[in-house]
């Protein structure tokens, strides 16, 4: 960074910026007028903290004559700061908290309304975007536990809160979010989504243009085109992404929760029908209040596998295979394994046809339009795929909300509205089960095994490309391995042609102990744009983008760092994939060496007798935070368990082990950092 030598700072202008500051200064204030009403009875029963809040509440200007009116918090990823009229004064981290602030403000004046007293608190979120390639990656997945225990810490610190609104768009935020709100027991509490970006009348959605660094390095677009279309891509100031990627798909997973309200899941940020949702939850949670429904109620088992089944029929995100299981574990419940997930995906029908899986690649706005969650829930109640006796956050049971929304005059305008706007048939957004069949959608997520992830992987397998896929529906690779035990030396191979057609990309070293389970989307975004991107497949153990494509496969467990074999994988050995994507089977398997050729028993044998690579390590720059977190999901299930912190596991560990307490010395001589 340069700065202009004309507009230097002095030392002056820092000591010192005019002396009428000085003369302004006091010392006391007369406080606020009025009176607090309390009575003899609370000043004897009370706890101070309830007597002090009062006091404070009243220092911040709220009337005294209302200091006793119900309590409300609401929290939020809000990040930056805004003028009046939208300027930034400050960004935020992205563009999906930018404008969540207004819907914290549209919720508070609806319970101030109604005589109640709303506090807000907020703990900001980091873009999963932002930080692709960056050190700031290692902090991504780790960071939603850091946040839900924030969260939670900031929920118990308001001890007179009769409940809490949360306000979360993005993909750590979210899920943080969910995980806090779980944990609120017989509290009532209701999610309100954040919401979705708008495309840009002419340009790229946020996901391809991630990919503009790989296209310029491979010649495939101008320096003047990557500038101009960078610059339209969030083409309005808020909301989450425009493909169905974490954020979208935890929005989804939260209505289907019966945490948020019936059609409020991707919303389009900053038009009046996102902030009337906010609105709206607002007098959901006064009549949850009312009629004594915490949110245990809300959040059953049954709960969570209709959230499973939304997942499957939305064909989401592979990361939620992370957040569900988390969020269950916050609210005491059983967590789903990979078999719940598989036998899920093998029973419902994909039924939405969205970026990034397709066919058509509709935008998460034009879902919401063609009548998002609740839509979808139609076609699934009718399939006898949902357990409609649920409660939500309505009030009402999931059956009664689907019996209002099929009937609304919502539904019918919105889908009116499509058809006006960008000539889409909302039948074609969210299909039948029949039609979907017709036009090919089929189920997204299959648990491959085999001697390469014997704990399993994840792939997300409608995001192969069509014409790799036999008569069979059935999806094979076999080449030579390519390893690489970073991602930074991994997108090097392919901005400069070093990957070739074929190829298996073995990325290692990027799991929770050895990355923080990284997002590699700028991996999978690179490969995309090579004219022979569908012939290279990708194996890693760690984490993809949801709107990442190609034959990729993650989440190989164990990883590398952990004895996986995995990370016994050399460059040319050859890997066979097989990918069945009806029956939802597959198997990753080293099947050769140099010229030979054996069978998958073989090579498991072969592994087996194999010393782990010498080169395996964790990234070099892994924060202590992340080497922590990293164990303590270890002790907690791990990545299949969701990557939470089970306290009881934990202590149990602990308790078991020879732990030192001991305090190191302080060496004089050692400088900070």
């Amino acid at each position: 960074m340069t700065f202009n030598p004309s507009n230097a700072i002095t030392v002056k202008q820092v000591l010192e910026n005019g002396a009428q500051l000085y003369r302004e200064t006091r010392t006391h204030a007369p406080g606020p007028e009025g009176a607090l009403p309390i009575t003899a009875e609370m000043l004897l029963t009370q706890p101070s903290g309830n007597l002090f809040g009062l006091s404070q509440n009243a220092g911040m200007g709220w009337e005294p004559a209302r200091l006793l009116d119900p309590e409300f918090l609401i929290l939020s990823t809000h990040g930056g700061m805004r003028a009046q009229d939208g300027t930034p004064i400050a960004l935020g981290f992205h563009t999906g908290h930018w404008e969540v602030g207004l819907l914290v403000a549209e919720a508070a004046r609806e319970l101030r309304g109604r005589h109640c007293v709303p506090f807000a608190g907020a703990c900001t979120d980091p873009c999963d975007g932002r930080t692709q390639g960056t050190d700031g990656m290692l902090d991504s997945l780790p960071y939603r536990n850091d946040a839900a225990m924030v969260l939670r810490r900031l929920m118990r610190s308001l001890p007179t809160r009769k409940g809490v609104l949360g306000v979360a768009t993005c993909d750590k935020g979210l899920p943080a979010m969910m995980m806090a709100l779980a944990s609120s027991g017989a509290l009532p509490s209701v999610l309100i989504p954040g919401g979705v970006t708008l495309l840009p009348e002419n340009g790229e959605d946020a996901g391809k243009v991630q990919s503009i660094g790989a296209r310029y390095a491979q010649g495939q677009i101008t320096l003047e085109y990557a500038a101009d279309i960078g610059c339209r891509t969030c083409a309005t100031p808020g909301g989450g992404c425009q493909f169905l990627g974490t954020a979208a798909t935890s929005q989804v997973v939260a209505e289907a929760l019966g945490l948020s309200l019936p059609h409020a899941a991707l919303s389009p940020s900053g038009q009046p029908i996102w902030l009337d949702a906010a609105t709206r939850s607002a007098r959901a949670i006064l009549r949850m209040a009312q009629l004594g429904i915490g949110t245990s109620a809300v959040l059953t088992d049954a709960a969570v596998r209709n959230a499973m089944v939304l997942h499957a029929a939305f064909g989401g995100s592979a990361n939620l295979l992370l957040h569900v299981p988390a969020i269950a574990h916050a609210a005491g419940l059983g967590r789903p394994t990979a078999a719940d997930w598989a036998a899920i995906n093998r029973e419902v029908p994909r039924l939405v046809d969205a970026l990034p899986n397709g066919p058509n690649n509709f935008a998460t706005v034009q879902v919401f339009l063609a009548g998002g969650v609740p839509e979808v829930m139609l076609h699934l109640r009718r399939a006898g795929l949902l357990d409609c006796r649920v409660r939500t956050v309505t009030g009402e049971t999931l059956d009664e909300n689907l019996n209002w929304w099929e009937q609304s005059e919502r539904r019918r305008a919105l889908k009116g509205r499509l058809r006006a706007l960008d000539n889409v048939d909302a039948g074609d957004v969210i299909l039948s089960p029949d039609r979907a069949r017709e036009r090919g959608l089929t189920a997204t997520i299959c648990f491959p095994a085999g001697n390469l992830a014997p704990e399993g992987c994840v792939i997300k397998s409608t995001a192969i490309d069509p014409s790799l896929i036999d008569e069979k529906n059935i999806y094979r690779h076999t080449g030579p391995a390519r390893v690489f035990i970073t991602e930074a030396a991994a997108i090097d191979a392919i901005k400069h042609s070093s990957v070739s057609q074929g190829d298996v990309i073995v990325l290692i070293c990027g799991g929770p102990a050895g990355a923080g389970m990284q997002e590699i989307y700028q991996i999978t975004a690179a490969l995309k744009n090579l004219p022979y991107c569908k012939h290279v497949a990708v194996l890693t153990d760690a984490r993809f983008s949801g709107v990442s494509t190609g034959a990729c496969i993650g989440h190989i467990s164990p990883e590398a760092l952990s004895g996986g074999t995995i990370g016994r994988v050399h460059d040319g050995d050859t890997i066979e994939i097989v990918i069945d994507r009806s029956a939802l089977h597959g198997t990753v398997n080293l099947v050769g060496e140099g010229t030979e050729r054996f069978s998958a028993k073989e090579g498991a044998a072969r592994l087996a007798a194999r010393p782990q690579r010498e080169d395996l390590a964790p990234h070099p720059a892994l924060p202590d935070d992340t080497r922590l977190w990293a164990a303590l999901v270890q002790a907690s299930g791990g990545v299949w368990g969701g990557c939470v912190y089970d306290a009881d596991a934990i202590i149990a560990q602990l308790a078991g082990g020879a732990v030192s307490h001991e305090t190191p010395s302080i060496d004089p001589e050692r400088q900070p950092g």
